[in-house]
């Protein structure tokens, strides 16, 4: 299997996993304040990453090179989960999960100054397409609301912090000085840590952690472990080995992943003004693997050689 590919499939995994944060985080987010929660997830994910990675000889590699690059992509990181969970009081799961469809837009806008990666014409409108759909849900298909801008706020607070995660894809590259994957995302883990513990102190302090219901203590175990320490593996690895848009783009099936979720854990079918914006979603999401499966056989073949000149012997 080649790099491109292995990079496609950290990428599905990816989104099975955000997919679970979304519904157990619904489920949680009220019973504890979002910078508590993601201080201890966090926490718990540089422990069990930097055993990993300490185990795999995966630490060798960094040499205290700019430290500050890990507060950087932390901090990102960080107000991204903080928000996203903030959102989650109010917000309805499968919307909050199409508000990540957003991403991938916002990845390949910021891709191109910061990065100087062009947007094909091809990858261009399979994002309007992937950005329709994700309108379509946020609004719940009601054109007056979107003319009008009636979006919930806890929609509004999470898009705020997807923002911040689609300027963390190409922010991954220029910080990147040549560690691997492992060391990289547990140094990036422990700035997060750095920056909720500043953050968060007081919500740590004033949360009574002995009185808080199982979903907590199973939200947190779940984040730490898939949604933090392997979603952060996982997108980085593909952040080495995939255009940025292509890479969020996988982002895409989120809202399908979300009902799925939903339905495993006895949640009711959403409404059937979900299905037109997912349909959409799923459908970006094929244009772009397509195009992206159609540069890379261009690049796979060989170059035919100029008229009238003769092979090489």
């Amino acid at each position: 299997m080649s790099d491109h590919a292995r990079g496609h499939l950290a990428m599905l995994v990816f989104s099975t996993f955000v997919a679970g944060s979304f519904v157990l985080g619904s489920m949680a987010a009220n019973h504890i304040a979002p910078t508590a929660l993601n201080a201890v997830r966090f926490a718990a994910a540089s422990i069990l990453l930097g055993v990993i990675a300490g185990s795999t000889s995966g630490l060798k590699a960094w040499h205290a090179r700019a430290p500050w690059r890990y507060v950087v992509l932390g901090g990102m990181f960080s107000l991204y989960f903080v928000m996203m969970f903030e959102g989650l009081k109010t917000a309805d799961p499968v919307s909050a999960s199409a508000v990540f469809t957003l991403t991938p837009a916002m990845s390949a806008l910021f891709a191109w100054p910061l990065l100087r990666q062009g947007t094909s014409r091809g990858t261009a409108a399979a994002l309007v397409v992937g950005g329709a759909g994700a309108l379509w849900v946020i609004f719940k298909g009601d054109l007056g609301a979107l003319v009008r801008l009636e979006v919930g706020r806890g929609e509004f607070i999470y898009f705020w912090g997807c923002v911040a995660h689609a300027l963390y894809i190409p922010m991954v590259r220029i910080l990147n000085r040549g560690e691997p994957a492992l060391s990289f995302t547990f140094f990036t883990l422990l700035g997060s840590c750095a920056v909720l513990l500043v953050w968060g102190w007081g919500d740590i302090a004033a949360t009574d952690w002995m009185a808080l219901p199982p979903i907590v203590w199973i939200t947190i175990g779940y984040t730490a472990i898939f949604a933090t320490g392997a979603t952060s593996f996982l997108l980085q690895y593909a952040s080495l080995r995939l255009r940025a848009a292509n890479v969020m783009a996988y982002t895409y099936l989120t809202p399908s992943w979300v009902i799925l979720w939903g339905i495993a854990l006895g949640a009711p079918l959403p409404g059937l003004w979900a299905l037109g914006g997912i349909a959409l979603t799923i459908l970006a999401l094929v244009l772009l693997f397509r195009l992206s499966s159609s540069a890379e056989r261009q690049r796979q073949e060989p170059t035919a050689p100029a008229k009238g000149s003769s092979p090489a012997r």
